[in-house]
């Protein structure tokens, strides 16, 4: 498990919102671009951020396979939905 700068771990990460979770990466990246932060701190910080970069993916992909797109008739009605298609 990694311990982020303020003592809580991968669970409390999984458990944060979108953007909660993202609101604490740009706080950790504001702080490592700083300087202010000890190597220690610095390490610590990255961990934390690359488990949150990894849980801000996750949700994003797991919102983006609820996404469906309307697909239309050739007059323009709706007539169904298909899974969303990034491509």
């Amino acid at each position: 498990m990694v311990e982020d700068a303020t003592g809580t771990g991968d669970a409390t990460i999984a458990s944060l919102s979108f953007e909660d979770a993202l609101k604490r990466l740009e706080t950790i990246v504001q702080r490592l671009e700083s300087g202010e932060a000890s190597l220690d701190e610095s390490i610590t910080l990255y961990a934390e951020g690359d488990a949150l970069r990894a849980q801000c993916e996750r949700r994003l992909a797991a919102a983006q396979a609820r996404i469906e797109r309307i697909q239309l008739s050739p007059d323009g009605r709706p007539t169904g939905v298909q899974p969303f298609d990034a491509d």
